[in-house]
């Protein structure tokens, strides 16, 4: 049982936490399964301008996986991966993973149902912590949970993408930042406030996959917002429970 799954996920041979991109396409054009698919959203995502990018999302938990099968939905087509843990039985409740998925590792999990929605998209998987050697795309989706991690990766990643949206969820009050411009690169690092300040427990600690699935969308409509040429929104608040939605 345990082969027959690991081959249906596509895992690499001999364990290899890495994967170059994948080109799932034949002859390099994009199968007819999709060619039409786009039609309902043309005129809220530029298709040209977004198979133009490559996208970065590091992190697979509750958010983090929501982005990346949202990507793969609207038609990102260079989508790169990054996690280092493994699928557990609670993330079957707050993250969406497959009870078969159990073990495996959550970028290869994630992969094969990015692929389910569109095989034509280039996969690239790094199991892995994200580690400044690492190259990143020109949208980043930082979906990691705490502040420290984020503070580190934006100051390795912050001179080499054009476009950045941190996820962050406490329970049912989510927060999305973007950042495109400089006057955004100057306010975002003020988000990162010392460890002491924040709130007890992890930002996942307590959460749900319906409040993740609304964070993930929030995150893409800014990146819609952006390949649009509309100005994006740097600091959204939705706290679910209070109906209290904020724009700063």
């Amino acid at each position: 049982m345990t082969q027959q799954i690991l081959a249906e996920l596509a895992l690499p041979p001999g364990g290899l936490t890495t994967s170059p991109w994948d080109d799932n396409s034949v002859g390099g054009e994009p199968s007819s399964l999709g060619a039409d698919r786009f039609v309902r959203q043309q005129t809220l995502v530029p298709q040209t301008r977004l198979q133009d990018i490559r996208a970065t999302v590091i992190g697979l938990g509750a958010i983090g996986r929501q982005v990346a099968l949202q990507l793969a939905a609207i038609g990102c087509r260079k989508v790169q991966l990054f996690d280092f843990d493994q699928v557990d039985h609670t993330n079957r409740t707050t993250q969406g993973y497959a009870c078969r998925e159990v073990g495996i590792a959550k970028v290869w999990a994630t992969r094969t149902q990015m692929l389910a929605i569109d095989p034509d998209i280039r996969v690239e998987v790094v199991e892995d912590r994200y580690r400044p050697k690492y190259a990143v795309g020109d949208a980043v989706f930082c979906c990691v949970d705490s502040i420290s991690a984020r503070a580190a990766i934006w100051r390795s990643v912050e001179p080499r993408c054009r476009f950045w949206a941190d996820g962050r969820m406490l329970g049912e009050t989510i927060r999305v930042l973007a950042v495109t411009d400089a006057s955004a690169r100057n306010r975002y690092p003020q988000t990162l406030f010392a460890p002491s300040e924040a709130q007890q427990g992890r930002c996942t600690s307590r959460s749900t996959i319906y409040a993740a699935g609304i964070a993930a969308g929030l995150m893409l409509h800014q990146l819609a917002r952006w390949l649009r040429d509309l100005p994006v929104d740097f600091d959204t608040t939705f706290n679910l429970l209070a109906g209290e939605y904020t724009v700063l």
